[in-house]
């Protein structure tokens, strides 16, 4: 069959897909998030990491993309921030397991998530995906250790210097850094603040945390060839087990 212009399913009539999947039953699912993510930052941040990788591998490999999922679970404290929408855990895991029964059906036999969300009980929902003859690998993308590009000091961050510096990579227009503000917290409040799965920020907090100032485009190529390499590595090269994480 011909190479497609795109693997991405959206792009594609049936008949390709169908062609498509006689010789390669992968299919890479982006799962994104609208959730707040500081003054200088897009609700839409975490989506666009994932949907770039998602877009990025699935040139590369050669695997059909199924349309990003542009809802997550998000920290319950964020509702207060205007623009943010969220689905409970438990709505996420049943929309996405409804949604792999069908591309099952389909003859798709391994799904690969993959996601930029930190917040547990949406990791979980993606995590516990099944789907009857199938096999789900899930990437929880920022979870790869970042810490050799960053200059900040490490720890939990939201919108941070490391998400920052990804967005300037990835789709610089949208980012704000003249609104970026530093917000970091001592150990103690770091614990109780950004902990767990009921985190809140401080009302002080412009809705970030970390130091989003020292961010730049240079670190976000940086940390996305890494993401990608780590990826590659581990799910499309050399895939031994199922894991979350890369």
């Amino acid at each position: 069959m011909p190479h497609p212009r795109s693997y991405a399913v959206a792009d594609l009539p049936w008949t390709e897909v169908a062609a498509h999947l006689a010789t390669d039953r992968r299919l890479i699912v982006a799962v994104g998030n609208c959730d707040q993510h500081g003054p200088h930052l897009p609700v839409g941040a975490a989506t666009t990491v994932a949907e770039s990788l998602a877009a990025d591998l699935s040139r590369e490999f050669g695997v059909l993309r199924a349309p990003t999922l542009h809802y997550g679970v998000n920290v319950a404290a964020e509702k207060d921030y205007p623009g943010t929408a969220g689905l409970s855990a438990k709505t996420l895991h049943r929309a996405l397991n409804e949604l792999v029964d069908d591309w099952a059906c389909q003859r798709v036999n391994e799904f690969i998530f993959i996601t930029a969300s930190t917040h547990d009980p949406h990791v979980e929902a993606v995590a516990t995906v099944r789907a009857e003859g199938a096999r789900v690998r899930v990437v929880s993308v920022m979870s790869v250790d970042l810490s050799q590009f960053l200059e900040g000091p490490g720890g939990p961050e939201h919108a941070g210097e490391a998400l920052t510096s990804l967005l300037l990579h990835l789709r610089p227009a949208v980012v704000r850094m003249d609104r970026a503000r530093d917000f970091v917290l001592d150990a103690e409040r770091m614990k109780r603040c950004a902990g767990g799965r009921e985190r809140k920020l401080p009302d002080e907090s412009p809705g970030s945390l970390g130091r989003a100032t020292l961010a730049t485009a240079e670190k976000g190529r940086l940390m996305y060839e890494h993401m990608l390499q780590k990826i590659r590595n581990k799910v499309f090269i050399a895939p031994k087990a199922d894991a979350t994480g890369a």
